[in-house]
């Protein structure tokens, strides 16, 4: 699959099959193994903050339940928000994950075997419908844990400024713009903004006048 990804793409778009050159093999690895409320509590986390910001937010989050490798929906239950607070969530992204919790326990959340033989407009449909959880929100848990190959996160900063950077343009395209733009890489879109995020990242490390690091993105 993603030889072929990435020679469709390369004839579809020459600039991006320069930077496919530049940067190298295709390495995101969905993350399987991990609920869609795992997913979507990570996802609220990542909303409106730099990667190892909420990396300590999630590892101190974790920590309140020392007997999970992550905690389940109802183990919320048993914990204040005080101490969910303190771990560094706001206080809307608390009400995001606890809504989260309630609607996975609920069922409007689909477990793992359900929510992978659902199509992608159906489930961002579904898990909308929870506070805190936008189109965005989704389209990471599409990408991250089922390891859907057409996600274009037109609102993503990090996909709109490789964008800039790989076309040479002064602003960052509207997301209106990338995504119409965009028609051409489908069906692989999601390999798309995996190489625009790492254009991003390239020139982040570029302006601190270090050497580009790989973005962590699985």
């Amino acid at each position: 699959m993603t030889f072929s990804a990435l020679e469709f793409l390369s004839k579809a778009d020459p600039a991006l099959g320069n930077l496919i050159d530049r940067i190298g093999p295709y390495q995101l690895v969905s993350e399987t193994r991990r609920s869609p409320f795992e997913s979507l509590v990570r996802a609220v986390a990542h909303q409106q903050l730099h990667g190892k910001a909420a990396e300590t937010i999630l590892c101190r989050f974790i920590a309140l339940f020392p007997s999970r490798r992550f905690p389940k929906p109802e183990d919320l239950l048993t914990v204040p928000d005080a101490l969910i607070r303190g771990a560094g969530f706001s206080g809307s992204k608390v009400l995001a994950i606890r809504d989260i919790a309630a609607k996975t326990l609920d069922g409007t959340v689909p477990t793992s075997r359900r929510i992978a033989a659902m199509e992608d407009s159906a489930i961002i449909d579904r898990l909308v419908q929870c506070r805190g959880v936008g189109r965005w929100t989704v389209e990471m848990l599409l990408i991250f844990k089922l390891g859907r190959l057409d996600i274009l996160p037109v609102d993503d900063f990090g996909v709109r400024e490789g964008f800039r950077v790989t076309y040479g343009l002064e602003k960052q395209p509207k997301p209106s713009e990338l995504r119409i733009y965009g028609e051409s890489w489908r069906p692989f879109r999601t390999v798309a903004a995996w190489y625009l995020w790492r254009a991003a990242d390239a020139a982040k490390e570029m302006r601190r006048g270090s050497a580009p690091r790989p973005l962590d993105l699985g």
